[in-house]
């Protein structure tokens, strides 16, 4: 069996694409229209409440009989250090004074939280057909209990050293994070930049590594790329950037605004909203407090002091402390409906 027939019969899909989970711009509306359109939809959940995941798996089940993927946080939470967030408030406090906070306008509470025991019985109970992680995989017997309610599981690798690990812990699917992507890197064995690598880098070497399926994610937004991870290996594709402009997409209209202008031309990795390194298109924040600064707290404890100043300014009308999480392509990325992105990509992708 081909890579893509192997990616299809796990996913049980039609076409060998998989809408990327992008938590903030994105709920169940994006997942059910890419499901419509053939491909694999994804929620992202790291940010829901049980309550709000339900909600939205409730949607999902009511919308669509396709199978569809529910994407977690696999990272382990940082115990906070006191020294470390001072550090941190005193490098933001300029900017704190310019917009009038002070350090009660701290955020508490919330945040991205890794895989729980109660979100493996929600997987469970719903019987949720693809389950994907960042940051590696939860702890083993919460995903033996995910694989236990016949879930495929996904994960994603940014080095060839993770994908071995994925495979021999238990992944089904790998999907390659090259350095071009949008939003947060999937970096779990360390956090060194340097061992970073380009999609159409990464992607061969993995492909080579691994026995399991590999998808293609990264700089893929058009049908030439699409086509390009074909030609290197990849079973299948994830797009995330080239769906932020879609019209089932809850992307902020300020974030819209960014990626049809010249400055989604420039996008950097930073680690001043989450403190997870991550790529967003620059603005003043990652400009003069960065784009990576060694005060910020471990993610993703670094968002409650972040998470004010987006707000304030946001309240404003500006986006210069907001988290434009976008991919190198981003120019590429096209409005219209999800089906005919997808169309497209799928089409690059299969072509001889």
């Amino acid at each position: 069996m081909n890579p893509t027939a192997n990616l299809l019969q796990l996913l049980g899909c039609r076409l060998p694409v998989i809408q990327a989970p992008m938590a903030g711009v994105q709920g169940s509306r994006l997942a059910l229209a890419a499901c419509r359109a053939g491909a694999l939809g994804s929620l992202p959940a790291a940010m829901l409440t049980p309550e709000k995941l339900c909600a939205e798996l409730d949607a999902l089940q009511a919308g669509t009989d396709q199978p569809y993927n529910v994407n977690f946080f696999a990272h382990r939470q940082p115990a906070p250090d006191a020294a470390q967030q001072a550090r941190w408030l005193q490098a933001l406090m300029p900017f704190y004074r310019e917009f009038g906070l002070s350090e009660h306008d701290i955020a508490t509470g919330g945040g991205r939280q890794p895989f729980s025991r109660e979100q493996a019985d929600i997987v469970a109970a719903y019987r949720i057909p693809v389950v994907s992680f960042h940051f590696g995989l939860p702890e083993p017997q919460l995903l033996e209990q995910v694989k236990a309610a016949g879930s495929v599981v996904m994960s994603s690798a940014t080095t060839v050293a993770e994908a071995r690990w994925l495979e021999e812990h238990g992944a089904d699917i790998i999907i390659a994070q090259g350095l071009e992507a949008g939003g947060h890197r999937g970096m779990f064995l360390n956090r060194d930049l340097n061992t970073q690598a380009g999609t159409f880098s990464l992607l061969p070497q993995i492909c080579a590594a691994v026995r399991v399926p590999v998808v293609a994610t990264g700089g893929v937004s058009n049908a030439a790329t699409a086509h390009a991870a074909r030609q290197l290996g990849a079973a299948g594709i994830q797009i995330g950037t080239a769906l932020m402009l879609a019209d089932e997409a809850d992307t902020s209209a300020l974030h819209r605004a960014a990626l049809q202008s010249p400055r989604a031309e420039h996008t950097a990795l930073t680690n001043l909203f989450s403190g997870g390194y991550a790529r967003g298109i620059v603005n003043r924040f990652m400009r003069e407090a960065g784009p990576i600064s060694a005060a910020a707290p471990p993610f993703p404890l670094a968002q409650a002091a972040s998470a004010p100043l987006k707000a304030a300014a946001e309240a404003q009308g500006s986006d210069e402390f907001s988290s434009l999480w976008a991919g190198q392509n981003a120019p590429l990325a096209q409005s219209g409906s999800t089906a005919n992105i997808i169309e497209q990509l799928a089409a690059g992708f299969a072509a001889p």
